[in-house]
């Protein structure tokens, strides 16, 4: 199995236009929104409900206050609207509810563990979303593992078969140093894309193929047809 470090240096030279460190921040609340409409979408879908939402209200006290129906007709090109609707405005009940105000600005000052433990009280919040705040908002190292990390540091053998979403995200923010989190999540995201996807892998264009189980299996199985 490759190091992590051997990943990155790889996949690095794969895919040379993924940045190193994200070169935009959003507020936490922001990213926890966008991060909601997120689930079960593409990207160009759940960035253009979040716009359409900010343009609908223009200002999360709005959204708060706004019935589910004309939020879930904001956020209508991410799918799920409903689903999401109600859970943005339970999201943002609770917050204000604990914080006295509609913010997160406070996790900046709290260590990582305690502002993720804070974001999973929040309904509808798993590890995952929680990551996604601590690490594109906050600057915090952790690792949110979606579909594509999982998938790919699975073949590569560093998650044992069937190990739950929720245990990946403990091993995998254990084998990546600190100051490798953000560039391993992007780059194992863009070949989960690119080369190692779902549906017919490209193995054979793989530039982790000489260290990877999953992908010898694969071409060992071409060869036997």
């Amino acid at each position: 199995m490759f190091s992590v470090a051997r990943v990155i240096a790889l996949l690095g030279n794969e895919y040379p236009s993924v940045p190193a460190q994200t070169d935009r921040r959003r507020p936490p609340l922001d990213e926890l929104i966008l991060t909601i409409l997120s689930q079960n979408t593409s990207d160009v879908n759940s960035r253009q409900s979040f716009r359409r939402l900010w343009s609908r209200f223009g200002s999360w006290q709005a959204v708060a206050g706004a019935g589910a129906a004309a939020i879930e007709e904001a956020i209508k090109p991410g799918g799920l609207g409903r689903v999401k609707a109600e859970r943005i405005k339970v999201v943002m009940k609770k917050i204000s509810r604990e914080r006295g105000e509609l913010s997160l600005d406070f996790l900046a000052h709290l260590p990582q563990e305690g502002a993720g433990a804070w974001l999973r009280r929040l309904p509808g919040v798993g590890p995952k979303t929680a990551a996604c705040v601590l690490l594109f908002s906050l600057g915090k190292p952790a690792l949110p593992v979606d579909t594509h990390v999982y998938r790919v540091a699975s073949r590569l053998g560093m998650l044992l078969p069937k190990v739950s979403a929720e245990k990946a995200h403990d091993i995998l923010g254990g084998l990546v140093p600190a100051k490798d989190v953000y560039r391993f999540h992007v780059l194992l995201i863009e070949h989960g894309r690119h080369l190692c996807k779902a549906q017919r892998p490209q193995c054979s264009r793989c530039p982790l193929l000489i260290g990877c189980p999953y992908g010898a299996l694969q071409i060992e199985k071409q060869r036997e047809v």
